[in-house]
């Protein structure tokens, strides 16, 4: 396998990275267990199939050359050894209390930036399995593509494959010129365009404390699980769709913990992050992020638990209709219009205005809707993790697998010391809806 450049936005979640807020994401995979020797089995096979996984093998390193002066580069390690990567834990009755302690830890830049975690259960029935991907090797699709290759096969329907695209030259072909100069053209345009909504997006209705915190390097994750069929009632019942439904589920969450621990929502809009995958599957580059995304207030002070699901809807409509590539939240897209070296010089400046940005980030994982396994043991829960950035205490992921929604919370773990008291909120916002929809 060749080594290749990182694409900017790659390149800025490589820089923007410090020790109090690593730049990984996580999934815990929870797993029914045939046997008490199934996580040793298990860390035995990840161990034994991610040598022959080449994107295991791809390490990151910094390039000091004409042309990509300042950037990084993934190429195969030389000494690449899996042992390194996967490790077997000690038993433990709370998988979650494991997950959020190796989350805070940041991957070894040296080395291929991945590890995967097994942690055995106590009670000898299940064990989880925490993987972590550098979002600079991976975005979710491509680290669940990654996780796969080292689970059991899946019987998945056959794809035609996808051609060759031609190598990519440091400048454009002269042919497509024309078009390059109008597109180029047009992307500055956009640019100031974003640049304009992000100042508007700052003013205005008041965040919470209890969202940003100066960065203690510590992390917690917890775990909800919810019938998928209960948010589609609420979705057939109210309109829009099940993404909607499942961020006004976070406003509602949110509402009722900030008023349990004392702090209030009144008057609370907090500035929600919404990524957008920009990847074209069969046709773009199989390693690189595409991200733009959505910027909208969840409507946290609204008692009204219909009407804050109203807003979001009508909030991600207006998203939708002016498209991903312009307004506050589509900033990742001006990664493309920064030189390498100038990542590598703002990456902390970067990380350290995403407060100024966003307040919090909720995002959507996909999954494969049929069912994972590691030597024949079934997963039967997966939470998502994503990065916390500096500045923030809460970052919300969620997934749907076999039926069910899975909402993986990662918090700081001084500033949110009651993350599972947010958690119980998720659960009974769900039954609010749905009674106020019955109503």
């Amino acid at each position: 396998m060749n080594s290749d450049l990182l694409a900017p936005l790659d390149l800025a979640f490589w820089n923007i990275e410090s020790p109090e807020h690593p730049m990984h994401l996580g999934a815990l995979g929870v797993f029914s267990a045939r046997s008490p020797a199934a996580g040793a089995h298990a860390a035995d096979l990840l161990a034994a199939r991610a040598a022959a996984v080449p994107g295991l093998r791809m390490r990151i390193r910094d390039v000091w050359q004409p042309l990509a002066f300042g950037g990084a580069t993934r190429e195969p390690a030389p000494d690449f050894d899996p042992l390194e990567h996967v490790r077997l834990h000690a038993p433990t009755a709370d998988f979650h209390a494991v997950a959020g302690r190796l989350m805070e830890r940041p991957l070894e830049r040296g080395r291929p930036p991945w590890e995967a975690h097994v942690l055995p259960g106590e009670d000898g029935c299940s064990f989880a399995v925490l993987f972590k991907f550098h979002h600079a090797l991976a975005d979710g699709l491509r680290a669940l593509t990654l996780a796969a290759a080292i689970l059991d096969p899946m019987d998945l329907p056959a794809r035609k494959p996808r051609p060759e695209e031609p190598a990519k030259g440091f400048l454009p072909d002269v042919r497509k010129l024309p078009g390059f100069i109008k597109d180029t053209v047009s992307d500055v345009g956009r640019a100031l365009d974003i640049g304009a909504s992000v100042a508007l997006s700052t003013v205005g209705v008041r965040s919470s404390s209890a969202l940003t915190s100066e960065p203690s390097g510590t992390r917690r994750t917890a775990g909800v699980v919810i019938d998928l069929d209960d948010v589609h009632r609420v979705r057939k019942a109210q309109g829009g769709t099940v993404n909607d439904v499942l961020i006004a589920v976070v406003a509602g969450a949110l509402r009722r913990w900030l008023d349990e621990r004392g702090d209030g929502s009144e008057g609370v809009a907090p500035r929600a992050l919404i990524p957008v995958s920009r990847r074209r599957p069969r046709t773009a580059h199989p390693q690189g992020n595409r991200l733009s995304g959505y910027l909208m207030r969840l409507p946290v002070d609204d008692p009204d638990p219909l009407a804050r699901l109203h807003t979001v809807r009508t909030a991600m409509d207006r998203n939708k209709d002016a498209g991903p590539n312009r307004g506050a939240g589509a900033v990742a897209l001006l990664a493309d219009h920064v030189p390498a070296l100038g990542h590598r010089l703002g990456g902390p400046l970067v990380s350290q205005a995403a407060r100024l940005w966003f307040d919090i980030l909720v995002t959507s994982v996909p999954l494969p809707g049929i069912g994972l396994k590691l030597g024949g043991n079934v997963v039967t829960e997966v939470f998502p993790f994503a990065p916390l950035a500096r500045g923030q205490s809460l970052a919300v992921a969620v997934s749907t697998y076999r039926g069910q929604v899975h909402y993986g919370l990662v918090a700081d773990a001084e500033a949110v010391p009651d993350l599972d008291v947010l958690a119980k909120a998720i659960t009974a916002e769900v039954e609010t809806l749905i009674t106020a929809c019955e109503a």
